[in-house]
C-alpha cells in the first residue's frame, strides 16, 4: 500500500502542477494587458517570496554543502531569470495557446540533456520524435498570422522556444541539486534569485511603471507568484526529486492541452486548419519519443 502511495503522490503532484501551469500562459496574456511585462514578472516573485516567509523556520535548519553555490547560482540563472525573460517576450508576441504548444518540446530536450549530462538512456525513437516535433513547431509559428494580441507569432514562438531551451538546462541542474536539497528549498531560492534579478528591470528606461490599479491584472499576479511560482515549481521539483528526469519531464506533455482549453474558455483563441494539424505533428513527435 505504502509503495503504491509513493509511486502516485508524484504523478498527481506532476499531474497539478501542468495544470497550473498551462493556466499560467492566460494569466500572462491578462497581467500583460495591464502591466508591462517586467512589472509582472518581478511581482509574481515578490508574491512568491511572501508565501515563503511562512517556511523560513524550515529553511535555517538547512545543510548547505561547500561549493554548490556554482549549481545554485547556474539553476537560478537558466529558471527564473532567462526562462522568464524569454517567455515574457513570447507572450507579448504570440497567442497563450500557440507558447503552450511549443512547450511539448520541452520533454524531447530534457531527453537528450540528461542522457548527455545524467547518462539517462536516450533511443533513436527519442530522436526520431524529437525531429518530428520541431518540424510541427516551424510550422505552427509559419502558419500563424499576425492579430492584435499576437502581433509576431513566428518571433514569440521562438522566444518560447528558447524558454524551453533555459527549463531544460535547469530541469538538468535541479536535478543533481535535488539529492541535498527538498523542493520547497531549491523553489524558495529560485524565487529569492527571480525577485532580486527582475528588479534591476523595474528602472531600466524601457520599463513602463505601473501608473493604474487593475484589478484583474492584480489578481493574475498573485496567481502566477502564489499558485503557479510557488505552488507549480514545488510539485514539479518534488516530481523530478522523485523519477528520472526525463520521465518526470514527459508530463509537461499535458501543457498544450490544458493551455489550449483554457485559451479558448477564457481568451477566445482559436486555431486555424493548418495550426491544428502543426498541434498533431508536435503531439505526434513527442509520442514517438515515449512510447
Amino acid at each position: 500500500m505504502g509503495s503504491n502511495r509513493e509511486k502516485i503522490i508524484p504523478i498527481v503532484s506532476l499531474v497539478s502542477a501542468m495544470l497550473l501551469w498551462g493556466g499560467s500562459f492566460i494569466a500572462l496574456k491578462i497581467a500583460f494587458r495591464a502591466y508591462d511585462p517586467m512589472v509582472v514578472i518581478w511581482g509574481r516573485m515578490v508574491v512568491a517570496c511572501l508565501c515563503f516567509a511562512f517556511f523560513i523556520k524550515r529553511f535555517k535548519a538547512v545543510r548547505y554543502r561547500r561549493g554548490d553555490w556554482k549549481l545554485i547560482a547556474l539553476m537560478g540563472l537558466f529558471e527564473p531569470c532567462l526562462y522568464f525573460l524569454f517567455e515574457a517576450q513570447a507572450i507579448v508576441y504570440t497567442t497563450a495557446s500557440q507558447a503552450g504548444m511549443i512547450t511539448a518540446l520541452l520533454p524531447l530536450l530534457v531527453a537528450v540533456a540528461a542522457f548527455l549530462f545524467l547518462g539517462e538512456t536516450l533511443r533513436l525513437r527519442t530522436l526520431a520524435g524529437f525531429a518530428l516535433a520541431v518540424t510541427g513547431a516551424v510550422l505552427l509559428s509559419t502558419s500563424g498570422a499576425p492579430a492584435e494580441n499576437a502581433p509576431n507569432p513566428p518571433l514569440g514562438n521562438f522566444f518560447e522556444f528558447m524558454a524551453m531551451v533555459s527549463a531544460t538546462g535547469y530541469t538538468i541542474v535541479m536535478k543533481k541539486l535535488s539529492y541535498r536539497y527538498s523542493a520547497l528549498v531549491i523553489t524558495a531560492v529560485q524565487a529569492l534569485t527571480g525577485s532580486l534579478f527582475f528588479s534591476l528591470f523595474l528602472f531600466m528606461p524601457w520599463t513602463v511603471p505601473p501608473s493604474t490599479l487593475d484589478v484583474q491584472g492584480l489578481l493574475a499576479i498573485v496567481y502566477l507568484g502564489a499558485v503557479v511560482t510557488m505552488g507549480a515549481y514545488f510539485l514539479y521539483n518534488y516530481g523530478v526529486s522523485q523519477m528520472p528526469a526525463n520521465r518526470a519531464a514527459a508530463f509537461v506533455n499535458l501543457i498544450p492541452v490544458f493551455t489550449v482549453m483554457l485559451g479558448r474558455l477564457i481568451l477566445g483563441e482559436a486555431f486555424t486548419p493548418i495550426q491544428y494539424l502543426s498541434c498533431a505533428v508536435i503531439l505526434s513527435g513527442v509520442f514517438l519519443s515515449q512510447t
